[in-house]
């Protein structure tokens, strides 16, 4: 009898324990990116969320309009969901479903997602007038689908990401994630050069700065891509914390967007790793 007691009590103790572990462990949130732009309100998961960034910082660094990066983002959507899939129709493959057998690339050059935007830009620098094209138009002068009045569904979205990520309207572009550990600093720095090409910043331990100079427009549209950009990627950087003008984005508190804050700077776009 004093046996089944202390089974039943130590039963009762582990519950207990484990109560108090699931009560006091902070639940996972759902992870995502949207950008509010007007009447738009364009949600896409992580990876979406990271490649259409690099698709903005891209165009950006190669000089194209915000256009072309709509047109981008509008593609991917429809062709892979802007996910980086190693499968597709016949030999298709990666963010646009690009085929190594119509001269994109070999597999490895393809499902490398720099490689495979930048040869889509320079598809759709080729085309003639694809400024004033209709977006869907554009898009199949580069991809030549067998469904080319598919990209139009996409138009809206690819339009809110693209004026948010390409920092034309600010604090538009937000994530929410779950912190996942340290990132490093100098990798955040390499990937935002590898990403806009060579930019000026300075590193201080766990945290970086990227100053900018310009015409105050230039300085608040290039800053807004550089910290869109930042938490586009936050997730897999393990970026803390980011800050440009009097607005700050926090992992812990990311499901809050961007929020006020007295510690930013007008010129200057800060960011701090876990």
């Amino acid at each position: 009898m004093r046996l089944r007691w202390f089974v039943v009590l130590g039963l009762v103790a582990a519950g207990i324990l484990v109560a108090t572990g699931l009560r006091d462990r902070e639940p996972l949130r759902s992870e995502f990116c949207v950008a509010k732009v007007g009447d738009v309100r364009a949600q896409v998961d992580l990876e979406q969320g990271q490649w259409a960034a690099l698709m903005a910082a891209i165009a950006q660094n190669r000089g194209m309009s915000p256009r072309a990066t709509t047109i981008a983002i509008a593609t991917a959507f429809q062709e892979s969901k802007i996910h980086n899939i190693d499968y597709g129709d016949r030999d298709s493959i990666g963010l646009f479903q690009q085929r190594p057998s119509q001269g994109w690339g070999t597999v490895a050059q393809i499902m490398d997602p720099h490689y495979s935007i930048t040869r889509f830009y320079k598809a759709l620098a080729k085309v003639k007038g694809y400024e004033t094209m209709e977006i869907t138009q554009a898009a199949q002068k580069v991809q030549r689908s067998g469904f080319p009045g598919a990209y139009a569904q996409h138009e809206a979205d690819s339009r809110a990401l693209a004026s948010a990520l390409r920092g034309y309207s600010p604090a538009a572009f937000t994530c929410q994630i779950n912190p996942k550990g340290s990132g490093s600093v100098a990798v955040v720095i390499d990937d935002v050069e590898k990403a806009f090409g060579k930019i000026e910043s300075a590193q201080d331990r766990d945290r970086a700065r990227f100053p900018l100079t310009g015409k105050p427009a230039d300085i608040e549209a290039r800053g807004w891509a550089i910290a869109h950009y930042l938490v586009g990627n936050a997730s897999q950087l393990g970026i803390e914390t980011i800050t440009f003008q009097t607005k700050q984005w926090n992992a812990e508190d990311s499901d809050q967007g961007w929020t006020t804050t007295d510690t930013a700077d007008p010129d200057i776009v800060r960011v701090s790793t876990n």
